[in-house]
């Protein structure tokens, strides 16, 4: 059935490829009529152009008749968020101001892809400048969970992670500012990785030296993620911050065993809030690591406030600079999200002096994580305080009448790691009583993006998930 092609994994998709049992086109058409089956109702793709694909694909194809060498991603379908640049694609950022913006350059993380010889489906949904955890804009809609219409897919690569959960592509590039490949990979059951400041060339809101905001790859699998960091990672002009070796080695870590290491295990990083049936599961799910061979402690860095420092320190400073880009954001309160324009006033309103210090108290942050880390191989957590909540809502309905800061970051436990710099990966914990996905969290030292990956895929061994798919 030309179907069972959308469940495959990248790899497998990839050797089946090499060995001319199936081609490109052969994997297009699968991945088109299962898009055009389903994505009508769940709004993962916001940029699609079947008859593009399809030539693109035919292309691919005759290729393989030359004989030549062929990329590490020949012929595999993936995906791009919205608010990465590909030159002559819509790049509006899900904002009605910017609604006929057209990206002027490709982002390195797209060259990177195409140019190993994948196969680009389009561009995936997320909120307006992708400033929340969930995904709905004024231009697009929402996007809905792989698993259940009507729940929220998370965000902001909210379509990037709901594509790859329901079979359309196995790789999707997302982008994290504080947890926003994280959070959707988590709520649709699938793999995000957040790698380490530097691996990936980052254009993040076309921005040069952001040392908070990442992107990332959203996989079926821990080997996916491995395959496509081997592609996307290291060192390019574009990015004065990219790490200067050649990067590669991630694919080759997900095949080491983890036994002898200390893993450090906390329900709750030592401040969130987080559902007992969510603390159930990842416990549980933890445990599978003692299994392995690895020490588990239950203890936490002893973070104080970090919700502060990332407010005042990140996401305030980082919003501010879009204050110049629409000339009177209060003319379009109805058209853009109020709580938007409200983060952007509050953002361009920030007295230096406080940026400052929550600047300094992020730096406290790091130097405690990585003494921390120091006496650990890995801190495990839940991904979040809570399972998927309505597509409607903002957030968990406990935060509904909470100011803007709690709502926006109270159920994460993601953005600590966008402060440090340092790798976090989610990965498919299990699920709740009535069949919500939920995520368990891997987080390393600085660049210690390999160890999270070896972890995690051994992990995905022991507790595997790959067969579980949602009926869509």
């Amino acid at each position: 059935m030309a179907e069972d092609l959308c469940f495959l994994t990248a790899l497998e998709l990839r050797d089946r490829i090499r060995s001319r049992d199936v081609t490109p086109s052969d994997v297009a058409e699968a991945v088109l009529e299962r898009i055009a089956r389903i994505d009508g109702d769940m709004n993962a793709f916001v940029v699609h152009d079947p008859d593009q694909v399809r030539a693109d694909a035919r292309a691919l194809t005759d290729a393989m008749a030359d004989g030549g060498e062929l990329g590490p991603l020949h012929g595999v379908p993936y995906s791009i968020k919205e608010l990465t640049s590909i030159a002559g694609l819509p790049l509006t950022f899900g904002l009605m101001p910017l609604k006929d913006n057209v990206g002027t350059r490709d982002a390195a993380v797209y060259r990177r892809m195409r140019d190993a010889g994948g196969l680009f489906l389009g561009k995936t949904n997320s909120p307006e400048s992708g400033y929340y955890g969930g995904t709905d804009n004024h231009i697009f809609g929402a996007t809905h969970n792989a698993w259940r219409q009507g729940l929220t897919p998370g965000g902001s690569s909210g379509g990037a992670a709901a594509a790859v959960a329901a079979g359309l592509g196995p790789l999707a590039e997302g982008s994290d500012g504080a947890g926003s490949v994280r959070i959707p990979a988590s709520l649709n059951g699938v793999v995000g990785l957040k790698p380490s400041i530097g691996r990936i060339p980052q254009t993040v809101l076309a921005g040069r030296h952001h040392t908070w905001a990442f992107h990332g790859p959203i996989t079926r699998t821990v080997a996916d993620a491995g395959l496509m960091m081997d592609v996307v990672a290291g060192p390019d002009p574009e990015d004065p911050l990219t790490l200067p070796d050649a990067s590669g080695g991630f694919l080759a870590a997900t095949e080491r065993d983890v036994s002898g290491l200390r893993i450090a295990w906390s329900p709750d990083l030592g401040f969130a809030q987080v559902d007992p049936e969510v603390v159930e599961i990842c416990a549980r799910a933890v445990r599978a690591f003692e299994e392995l061979g690895c020490t588990i402690v239950e203890a936490d860095p002893g973070w104080d406030d970090p919700e502060q420092a990332m407010w005042e320190g990140v996401w305030l400073p980082g919003f501010a600079s879009e204050w110049e880009m629409v000339d009177d954001w209060e003319a379009w309160r109805g058209q853009v999200d109020d709580d938007l324009i409200d983060l952007l006033h509050e953002g361009a309103q920030l007295p230096t002096v406080r940026a400052s210090v929550a600047g300094d108290a992020r730096g406290a942050h790091y130097d405690r994580f990585a003494a921390f880390m120091a006496d650990h191989d890995l801190l495990a957590s839940p991904t979040l305080a809570s399972p998927a909540f309505g597509a409607d809502e903002f957030c968990p309905p406990h935060l509904q009448d909470e100011p803007l800061r709690r709502r926006l970051l109270g159920w994460l436990l993601t953005y600590p790691y966008n402060m440090t710099g340092t790798p976090a990966i989610t990965v498919p914990a299990g699920f709740t009583g009535d069949g919500r996905p939920v995520g368990l969290q891997l987080a390393g030292g600085l660049h210690a993006d390999r160890e999270v990956l070896q972890a995690a895929a051994s992990f995905e061994r022991a507790r595997p998930w790959a067969d579980k798919w949602p009926e869509r």
